[in-house]
């Protein structure tokens, strides 16, 4: 039987819960949030939009699966702490290569399982999202607090320039290419760009930092605006590229991307209570009146009395009526505030990506 270092979770409003240490000892911090997914835990964790957070899964069984090195979205984990209910003693899946214990450790991630997530949940619905501290080695509350007052507030961070690409780098399709990508990396899953080269396009990932003359200099037959983490308004470099290079070529934006395109239109964004996380979202095209359930990963919102006249809210969150998509059809830009690509979740939205791709059929280079 495993034995399990003693572990603390500390929030920066004095609430903290005791239980056992999971995957490395040590110290971390971060903002505290929850996923409500059930599944997904491994693409939770290496998705970049998770930097400076520590992620407490609903679901109170986590790790039935194991750890593979398929379901991954990045080169590393992200997330700063991983909180659970309970992780499963046996993993099984015939692509399994690690238990779950093990891929943390693995990628020196500190976590904490035996509290009450429930509890911790309830928790940061009513009090919004805020910072915490998970501990294997320091159990004093004063000492905590202290340390606490010193982690910065999501509110106002840039973190895009921290899990972005240094430099740019050109991804190849198997077929002949269809279509050439800017892809602005502010945090970028690997799903989503391995979805693009799946349509014979050619991708050429950018540094969040690039000017729209380096961008515009690619040629590309459309532009794309990733997901990432941090606060979009801190973005101001962002921002203004993104202003540059409206109009044109066809834009399209993914929930850091799509915060990063309301911005540009000089709309306002603002921090959510405790966000949109998890795999079953529930989603309104109002073009069409249909649902959809997404994949969502946001703690900040576009503001819908900011937007200007020529741009149209398309999509709403059914569970708060809070902006899911825009677009502006004058200057050939839309954006969702969710994740079509749907890694993990379910398939719904996956035809966001076809507007984009006839947008640009326009713009494309036959070759």
């Amino acid at each position: 039987m495993q034995k399990h270092k003693k572990a603390i979770l500390y929030l920066e409003d004095g609430l903290f819960f005791e239980g056992k240490s999971l995957g490395s000892a040590g110290e971390t911090s971060g903002e505290v949030c929850f996923n409500t997914g059930m599944t997904g835990y491994q693409e939770i964790l290496t998705d970049p939009s998770y930097a400076k957070q520590m992620v407490a899964m609903c679901s109170p069984h986590i790790g039935n699966y194991g750890a593979n090195n398929s379901d991954v979205e990045s080169s590393k984990v992200y997330a700063t702490g991983f909180i659970i209910k309970s992780e499963s003693l046996i993993s099984s899946n015939w692509r399994s290569t690690a238990t779950l214990s093990e891929f943390l450790k693995k990628n020196g991630v500190v976590g904490i399982q035996d509290i009450d997530t429930r509890a911790l949940t309830l928790h940061i619905r009513d009090n919004g999202a805020m910072n915490g501290i998970i501990s294997t080695k320091d159990f004093k509350l004063t000492s905590l607090k202290e340390k606490i007052k010193k982690i910065p507030s999501m509110e106002g961070l840039d973190l895009a320039k921290e899990v972005s690409i240094n430099r740019k780098k050109i991804l190849f399709p198997k077929n002949k290419t269809k279509y050439r990508i800017a892809a602005i990396d502010y945090g970028m899953k690997s799903n989503i760009y391995n979805i693009m080269l799946e349509h014979d396009a050619e991708v050429c990932l950018f540094p969040a930092t690039a000017t729209a003359k380096t961008i515009l200099n690619y040629n590309p037959d459309g532009i794309f605006l990733s997901n990432g983490p941090g606060d979009p308004a801190a973005i101001d470099y962002g921002i203004k590229t993104v202003k540059k290079l409206l109009g044109k070529k066809p834009i399209f934006g993914i929930c850091l991307g799509h915060q990063i395109l309301a911005l540009a239109l000089d709309a306002k964004t603002f921090k959510m209570k405790f966000g949109h996380r998890g795999i079953n979202q529930p989603v309104k095209n109002l073009k069409n009146d249909k649902i959809e359930i997404t994949s969502q990963n946001h703690g900040f919102a576009v503001d819908p009395e900011s937007l200007p006249s020529n741009t149209i809210i398309t999509h709403i969150h059914l569970n708060d009526t809070t902006v899911a998509g825009i677009e502006c059809k004058s200057l050939q830009a839309y954006s969702v505030q969710y994740h079509p690509e749907s890694s993990p979740g379910p398939h719904d939205s996956r035809y966001i990506f076809k507007q984009f791709f006839q947008m640009m059929d326009k713009n494309a280079k036959k070759k």
